[in-house]
């Protein structure tokens, strides 16, 4: 007998008639056929579908719209392999290159879908490896002895035994479970932001509470589709309880503080405010702080509780404007009217200075050596800072002052000597 005949008997799978072999050779064709017509599919809808996605539902780099060619490809193929494999009753000799194709296709373009949300490769490659063998084993005779062998390797915990199945399956739901609400968030939260309708305030909030409601739905989808019962999270939720009565106290403060700030809008993104003697633009409320960028490029993370019960100084909460001042001296034998005509010129003069409402010059004290004054000017952006408005118009000042001879004075003191009296 020829070895390789024996051997294929050996394996199990019954000698192939002529019958067997023509439908294994169409299978194989259509196998190519559908392969080709996934990379039509990616070459031709890939460019155009990955540029709507990324303008309608996504624009964070590396992300879903990059990998939509090879997405696509994959996942055209997959859909025609399956929709082969159900149209006809395939012996299994002929749809093992059908099956081993439509779970690899599968495999892929999952894989794809995962690393374009940003999920970990490991979990990315475990999902892949999951529906490569079940779509495999499923179209060559099932997955009913996979199972069992799986089933029968596990562990007791508790009251239930895990076997390695069932730590497969929730593994696998878990990750399909964060990429569902991950990909959520996303369509969400671009939708929310290109919303004409809503103030920026309104759409940050919109979309925590979006992202909020969206985990909770996950939640409890997972616990239904792993089959898990409720009341066994009754000791759990009492645990929790007293964590959120102790060391998680802070936690929630925070969460529902930077809810609070969202909804009555005293605190925005964008906003200038002062918290103690550091001064800066809001770039972002999140669930437990809220980022503050200074000037100098530090930026302060503070909980959103302590904006809620400390004194917060908003330059922009109401009106953006807001008024510099400027302190300037000059001295008693001066022009006083010339000098103060040219701090108005200075500040005038200044880009970042408003015309309305003008500035303002104001004398605010008589000086042991100097006649002092406030030059008192508006700016319609402070998030651009103040210093460098005073350091402007103090320069264009000093130059003023060159060309018109007035003088800056400066500290003196005066010694006087007296001859020693004798006695």
């Amino acid at each position: 007998m020829n070895p390789l005949l024996a051997w294929w008997r050996a394996t199990g799978f019954a000698t192939p008639a002529r019958g067997d072999l023509a439908q294994i050779g169409v299978a194989a064709g259509l196998v190519v056929l559908c392969l080709l017509a996934g990379v039509l599919a990616g070459r031709r809808l890939g460019p155009p579908v990955g540029l709507w996605w990324k303008q309608h539902a996504s624009g964070h780099g590396e992300g879903i719209w990059t990998r939509t060619s090879a997405i696509l490809r994959h996942l055209s193929a997959a859909l025609l392999l399956a929709i082969v494999l159900t149209v006809w009753p395939w012996p299994p000799l002929a749809a093992l290159p059908l099956g081993f194709a439509a779970g690899l296709a599968t495999a892929r373009a999952a894989h794809q879908v995962l690393r374009g949300l940003g999920l970990p490769r490991w979990s990315a490659w475990l999902v892949a490896v999951v529906l490569f063998v079940t779509l495999f084993s499923r179209a060559v005779g099932g997955l009913e002895p996979i199972t069992q062998v799986l089933e029968r390797i596990g562990f007791p915990f508790g009251q239930r035994r895990l076997s390695l199945l069932t730590l497969i399956s929730m593994t696998v739901t878990l990750v399909a479970l964060f990429a569902g609400v991950r990909l959520v968030n996303r369509v969400a939260g671009h939708s929310i932001g290109h919303a004409n309708g809503l103030d920026p305030t309104q759409k940050l909030l919109a979309q925590k509470l979006v992202g909020v409601g969206v985990v909770i739905l996950a939640f409890f989808f997972g616990i239904d589709l792993l089959g898990l019962d409720l009341t066994s999270f009754a000791i759990f939720s009492g645990a929790f309880g007293l964590a959120v009565g102790f060391g998680l106290q802070k936690t929630i403060g925070n969460l529902i503080a930077g809810i609070i700030l969202l909804m009555d809008r005293s605190i925005k993104p964008g906003d200038v405010i002062v918290v103690g003697e550091e001064a800066g633009r809001v770039n972002k409320i999140g669930v437990r702080a809220v980022s503050v960028l200074t000037r100098d490029g530090k930026e302060h993370l503070i909980p959103n509780e302590n904006l809620m019960t400390q004194e917060v100084e908003n330059w922009s909460f109401s009106d953006r404007n807001v008024r510099v001042r400027i302190a300037v001296r000059v001295g008693y034998d001066c022009d006083l009217r010339l000098a103060q005509a040219l701090m108005l010129r200075a500040a005038a003069e200044s880009p970042r200075v408003l015309k309305s409402p003008r500035p303002n010059v104001w004398l605010t004290a008589y000086g042991e050596y100097a006649v002092e004054h406030e030059i008192l000017a508006w700016i319609s952006d402070p998030e651009g800072g103040v210093g460098n408005v005073r350091s402007d118009v103090l320069n264009r000042l000093w130059w003023l002052f060159k060309d018109h001879g007035i003088a800056i004075p400066v500290p003196q003191r005066e010694v006087r000597l007296r001859p020693a009296r004798d006695d």
